[in-house]
């Protein structure tokens, strides 16, 4: 590698350099380096390197390039090492394709209350009578509850169910088990999708486990239940169920929840607690292929993801301590007819099994599941690395660690700043204006990439990258980078006036370990044990900093040396690398369901932007130490250019209907009749049509030139005085949601249904109105209570009785059922207006119900049948027939 050399005399802080010539005629620039005035005497000369700019480019995309391989190569292996014999993955795999063969398995169909309860009850019947002369004993029941909560999800949620399925099944030791540990699965599916990932693997994992544990020789010191639920999909139903009302529950101490946001790779665990370190110890301790993450944990805590799991029943509900393990990889197909059982590969089912076998073998015998609550206090930091190993210690001593490291920061620089030459407060007046050039840079560039992203979404080209990942690396990634470059290449040229100086490189790296140490006080601060990513940037970088701090002294910018600092920040580097992979391959598919409201561009281009400041953040002093950047923008540039004219030229499809990488575009479509009632009880309007929700941002515009009639001419607008708009929304995700298209079509005629009626309505004599109401109909159904202007909901017969709404301002309440459910009665307390606006809709409130019919001879029209064959191969469309009906009261 080539190296350019500089003359230059050394000098502390505050001095100038000024010219002078050496031997081969090359000059040294007179003039202001950014410090201060200009030193009069000559000094003795030594010659100093700076890099050349292609070598130092190289150097730098290779060490990235690299590292990114290792967090690769590190995702690609799924089992270290050999299997042990203890869990069977082929015979897993075989539950996994016999629960699947049913097809979709909704709450209520006879896929899910029916063949799949009797497939899972014929193998744990098989079980017990293998175990039947063991040490153990088991015990199964088939619980059917009915039950009502309320959670804050999307604002306000409220569920309510009735005999739907949990198979509950005890393994303890023969003489019973004072104290229990929960394994959790669910079998139901969404409609539509066979759910092999979400979460039949999952129970396929658990049958393995509980076929293991059932048949080791070793007695158990604990029991151990394991809960095949039958309801997650309707909103965590079963569960709640379960820690609520069976009688098991009770003697639960803690849990493991198995679930999936994606289709296969590695499971991870992103949930622990609450507090109970002891949990993550045993996993640590345990797991023979460990795969965690605390920031994952923190991240999906904050309701960024607009996702939950029954982590949160067991947690808000049984206040017990619980570990939450996911597949992650490939969540394009999550919730599509892809998530099948050949997409999982047996390796990871294998790593799964032999990881919860573990944990669980190792928590029954422990002595801290009995005395779960002496150890309650508390969190954990843990993280893996590169999933070799999990490192794990306890928050408080991340607290002391993380104020030692920015401790060891603030006196190294301030020993900077005692330094002959820089008193005055001089070094800390140059620190604070390099470090405000660095601000300034990742303002403008930001500003610029977002710049570049609405221009993409004005020219329609939206979600260019989710079938072409990398493009927007190119497009997004070379824009920010360019732009940090051109501006630090600004400021070295006229506002350090031209002088390329090794001071202004150790300044800048100085300004990177400053700004990185201020994110670790503040994350410190706020208690987020997140904080060990910057206490690895500034520990390491640091670290090495000093050891290399002889060799820059008299060298500068040597090959040695920049070699060395590059190794030296190989370890937080690939760590950092390989959670910017779990970023991305959770929040890339997620931009394909998160509605049509959030711009997917600003969100990636925001996210490249950031990962590329992070990354370049001790690259960044490089940009002083080469001689020139001339040629790296006229590169960054030029890829740019390139590929700004591919994306405008609409040369990436966002979506594939490829077998073997599918990225499907999601629409949901619904044959729907809705009948709306006046004050009087008579049919005010009445019309049927198919009702299409696109899930991402794209809309309809892919959809349009191949289905002509769905178009924007049928475009549907919220109708304010009408609950939810007056349309059968599934989940209150309206604001997600807002442009849909209803194309006029036949009345549907469902063989069930809905039959709604109100039964009393009556005045309390504290001056509310009491309504009571019927409803029966489908497995499904949500009701929208929509008070009018003045009135309010004082309480209701659902959750605490406490009303809770949603986003909108409105409330919905969720229902659903098993087999053979009587009558849903409920009833609420309204309170009149005092004031009744004449301008709104008659009546105090409007009142709505909507069925949907997932499964069975129900869920298909003939107008369904005509136009599911005219979507795409790149488009899933996940269809079913609804009904909404409105009255006033």
């Amino acid at each position: 590698m080539e190296f350019d050399t500089a003359v230059r005399r050394i000098k502390p802080f505050g001095t100038n350099s000024c010219a002078s010539q050496d031997n081969n005629g090359s000059h040294e620039q007179c003039g202001d380096n950014g410090y201060s005035g200009c030193d009069q005497k000559r000094k003795p000369e030594v010659r100093l390197y700076l890099l050349r700019e292609c070598p130092a480019t190289v150097l730098v995309c290779v060490f990235i390039l690299v590292l990114w391989a290792l967090v690769h190569l590190s995702l690609q292996q799924l089992v270290i090492g050999k299997p042990t014999g203890d869990f069977n993955a082929v015979r897993a795999r075989r539950h996994l394709t016999q629960i699947t063969s049913v097809g979709p398995r909704p709450v209520g169909s006879e896929e899910n209350e029916v063949l799949t309860v009797g497939y899972l009850l014929e193998q744990i019947e098989q079980i017990q009578v293998e175990t039947a002369l063991s040490n153990h004993q088991l015990s199964v029941d088939v619980q059917r509850p009915t039950g009502t909560f309320s959670i804050d999800f999307l604002g306000g949620f409220t569920s309510f169910y009735d005999r739907v399925t949990n198979i509950v099944v005890k393994l303890e030791p023969k003489g019973g088990a004072k104290h229990l540990m929960l394994a959790n699965c669910h079998f139901d599916t969404v409609a539509n999708s066979p759910g092999a990932s979400d979460d039949a693997v999952s129970c396929a994992v658990m049958l393995e486990v509980l076929h293991s544990l059932a048949n080791q020789s070793s007695p158990l010191r604990h029991g151990v239940i394991f809960l095949f639920n039958g309801a997650e999909e309707n909103i965590l139903q079963a569960s709640h169920g379960f820690i609520t009302q069976h009688p098991w529950a009770k003697q639960v101490r803690a849990f493991i929840n198995l679930e999936a946001a994606g289709v296969g790779g590695k499971e991870v665990v992103f949930q622990t607690g609450p507090e109970n370190p002891w949990l993550v110890q045993a996993y640590v301790h345990a797991a023979k292929h460990p795969f965690a993450s605390v920031v994952g944990q923190e991240v999906f805590q904050s309701g960024i993801i607009p996702s939950d799991t029954d982590f949160r029943i067991y947690r808000d509900f049984g206040n017990i301590p619980g570990i939450d393990l996911a597949f992650i990889e490939n969540g394009f197909i999550y919730h599509t007819k892809y998530d099948t059982p050949d997409r999982i590969l047996t390796d990871s089912i294998q790593r799964a099994g032999d990881n919860i076998l573990s944990v669980l073998k190792y928590l029954v015998t422990s002595e801290r599941l009995a005395d779960w609550s002496e150890y309650r206090h508390g969190n954990m930091v843990f993280f893996d690395l590169l999933g070799v190993i999990v490192v794990a210690y306890p928050a408080r001593v991340g607290t002391i660690l993380n104020y030692i490291v920015a401790a060891a920061t603030f006196l190294y620089l301030a020993k900077k700043a005692s330094l002959p030459g820089n008193g005055g407060g001089r070094y800390f007046r140059s620190l604070a204006c390099a470090t405000g050039v660095a601000v300034l840079s990742w303002f403008i560039t930001l500003v610029s990439v977002l710049i570049v992203a609405l221009l993409v979404t004005l020219m329609g080209r939206s979600m260019f990258w989710y079938n072409h990942f990398y493009a927007c690396i190119c497009l997004y990634g070379t824009a920010a980078t360019g732009k940090m470059i051109f501006i630090h290449t600004l400021a070295k040229n006229f506002y350090y006036g031209g002088v390329r100086l090794v001071e202004l490189g150790d300044l800048y790296f100085d300004v990177s370990l400053l700004l990185w140490c201020c994110s670790l006080v503040w994350l410190t601060q706020q208690d987020l044990c997140s904080a060990y990513v910057p206490m690895l940037m500034v520990a390491f970088p640091l670290v090495t900093r000093l050891l290399l701090a002889k060799e820059f002294k008299h060298k500068g910018a040597s090959f040695k040396y920049s070699v060395f600092y590059l190794l030296g920040l190989a370890l937080p580097y690939v760590h950092f690398m390989f959670l910017i992979w779990v970023v991305f391959e959770i929040f890339t598919p997620i931009m394909g369901r998160s509605g049509t409201e959030i711009p997917p561009e600003v969100v990636l281009a925001s996210l490249v932007t950031l990962t590329t400041i992070f990354l370049s953040s001790y690259f960044l002093h490089f940009i002083y130490l080469v001689r020139s950047t001339k040629w790296i923008l006229i590169g960054l540039g030029s890829v740019f250019i390139v590929f700004f004219l591919l994306v405008s030229g609409g040369f990436f499809f966002p979506y594939s209907g490829s077998p073997e990488s599918p990225r499907p575009k999601r629409v949901f479509l619904q044959h729907t009749t809705r009948t709306f009632h006046n004050l009087q009880g008579q049919v005010e309007s009445q019309d049927s049509g198919l009702w299409i929700n696109s899930f991402d941002y794209t809309g309809i515009q892919h959809i349009t030139p191949i289905i002509p009639e769905v178009n924007d001419s049928i475009r549907t607008h919220c109708q304010e005085d009408r609950p939810f708009c007056g349309y059968p929304w599934f989940l209150p995700v309206k604001f997600l949601s807002k442009k849909n298209w209803y194309l006029p079509a036949p009345e549907v005629s469902p063989s069930l249904p809905v039959e709604f009626s109100l039964v009393s309505k009556e005045e309390t004599r504290w001056g509310t109105i009491k309504m009571t109401f019927s409803a029966k109909g489908p497995s499904h159904m949500s009701l929208y209570l929509m008070p009018h202007k003045g009135a309010s909901l004082s309480t209701w017969s659902f959750g605490d009785g406490t009303p809770q709404f949603d986003l909108s301002g409105e409330y919905f309440v969720f229902y659903s059922h098993g087999l053979d459910a009587p009558t849903w009665s409920f009833w609420f307390e309204i309170q009149p207006p005092a004031n009744p606006d004449p301008s709104g809709p008659e009546g105090m409130i409007s009142v709505a119900i909507s069925c949907h019919y997932f499964f069975g001879k129900d869920q298909r029209t003939a107008e369904l049948e005509k136009i599911l064959p005219r979507f795409p191969p790149w488009a899933f469309p996940s269809y079913w027939v609804s009904t909404y009906n409105m009255y006033r009261y």
